[in-house]
């Protein structure tokens, strides 16, 4: 797959995930104390290009479960937007929160009922890929994944751009500058 050579190309210097080692995660993070949790909170990161502070900043009022809708409330100056939750997805949330028995406004949780942290995040990333040996991993890969997923399935640049709430395109193009299935088709006849 071509996702899988990105990160062993010297000039390029985003890392991101296959497919496959995506499956592995999210499978990992099942496996965790808190594998609800941490499974919903890995997909929605992969799924929605959510930055470690865009997820902790998640609340219930964001979700819309009727509708199958989550609002991202980007940072950095980004353009918030409103993203579909697939089936899965909206199963994962709905399983979570069955397990919570409380009325705090946070999505994500830790044991001590506070919003997670940042480092709380990272640490449970890097137990997941250690269950998953997949080796070092920072969170803000499954950012970049999910952008190159969206390039490789043929989605144009404004498209992502919006999904990811970029606002400049320059922050965009270099997941859409190496996607290689842009090129199929050039010489067929």
């Amino acid at each position: 797959m071509f996702i899988a050579t990105l990160e062993k190309h010297p000039r390029f210097s985003l890392h991101c995930y296959t497919n496959p080692e995506i499956d592995r995660l999210l499978d990992a993070a099942k496996k965790g104390r808190h594998g609800i949790r941490d499974f919903l909170l890995l997909l929605m990161m992969y799924r929605h290009g959510l930055r470690v502070s865009e997820a902790i900043r998640m609340r219930h009022a964001d979700l819309n479960l009727q509708r199958a809708r989550v609002w991202i409330r980007r940072l950095k100056n980004g353009l918030s937007v409103e993203h579909p939750i697939a089936g899965d997805e909206l199963r994962a949330i709905k399983r979570y929160l069955q397990t919570r028995d409380d009325s705090l406004p946070w999505l994500f949780l830790s044991e001590r009922q506070q919003p997670m942290t940042r480092q709380s995040v990272n640490y449970l990333v890097s137990a997941a890929a250690r269950r998953a040996t997949l080796g070092a991993v920072h969170p803000h890969m499954l950012r970049h994944t999910c952008g190159f997923y969206l390039a490789n399935q043929g989605y144009d640049l404004r498209l992502i751009q919006d999904y990811l709430g970029h606002r400049d395109p320059k922050h965009t193009v270099h997941y859409t500058r190496v996607a290689g299935i842009r090129f199929e088709g050039l010489w067929q006849t």
